[in-house]
């Protein structure tokens, strides 16, 4: 499988000719990741992981195109379609402890809720997605699959919810053999050496591999 990361959160597989793009938000090339896909994974309502306009776009000119999010963003998703019944009827609400397939892909939701950002700031549903019993994307929170071996983790490095034990702590937690760089996009160069350095030294110690990807590269996973 092909991982391509975008700027911040936004990322897209690539299988046997099947295209799956997770959170593609106004701080992503949303656009570009969205070109040709088969299905979208949105973890939560926060424009920096989901670009509305652009996914309704996608939508409407890829009619093979499928979403999937929790309810409040698949409701928000329904009613940007407006009249456009077919548009609506491609949107699917997303739940916690649930199994389905998304445009070739097998999907497993974890978590239910974003991390707190502060006590004066509501908490939003927020869904993690591991994707072919492989690869787990978060979204804003640090829930730790249980029942599998997570095989790539996709970290999120900064963010206005975390602090840098909390990152280790996760990576350590969930003890994949590979980790890869999300929800970087509010990161210079400074700040995500010095982050980069404690994941991955101490994330060595316990059989994690942490490699860092600009925005536009891609891997095999």
């Amino acid at each position: 499988m092909k991982l391509t990361k975008y700027t911040h959160a936004c990322v897209r597989l690539e299988k046997e000719g099947h295209v799956l793009v997770i959170d593609p938000g106004t701080f992503s090339e949303s656009k570009e990741a969205l070109a040709g896909a088969h299905a979208v994974l949105v973890t939560h309502e926060h424009n920096d992981h989901i670009d509305r306009p652009a996914v309704i776009a996608a939508l409407r000119e890829n009619t093979t195109l499928e979403v999937h999010a929790p309810a409040g963003v698949a409701a928000s998703l329904r009613e940007d379609a407006g009249s456009d019944e077919a548009v609506a009827a491609r949107v699917h609400t997303a739940e916690p402890g649930t199994e389905f397939d998304a445009g070739g892909f097998n999907v497993r939701t974890y978590g239910g809720q974003h991390a707190l950002i502060h006590a004066q700031i509501p908490v939003v549903a927020n869904v993690g997605y591991l994707v072919d019993s492989n690869v787990f994307h978060p979204g804003d929170s640090f829930v730790v699959p249980d029942g599998i071996q997570v095989k790539t983790l996709l970290v999120p490095i900064h963010a206005p919810w975390s602090k840098v034990s909390e990152v280790v702590d996760f990576v350590v937690s969930v003890r994949a053999p590979r980790a890869f760089p999300v929800h970087d996009g509010l990161l210079n160069e400074l700040g995500r050496g010095a982050v980069e350095a404690h994941v991955a030294r101490i994330g060595s110690r316990y059989g994690t591999s942490y490699e860092s990807i600009a925005p536009g590269g891609s891997v095999d996973v």
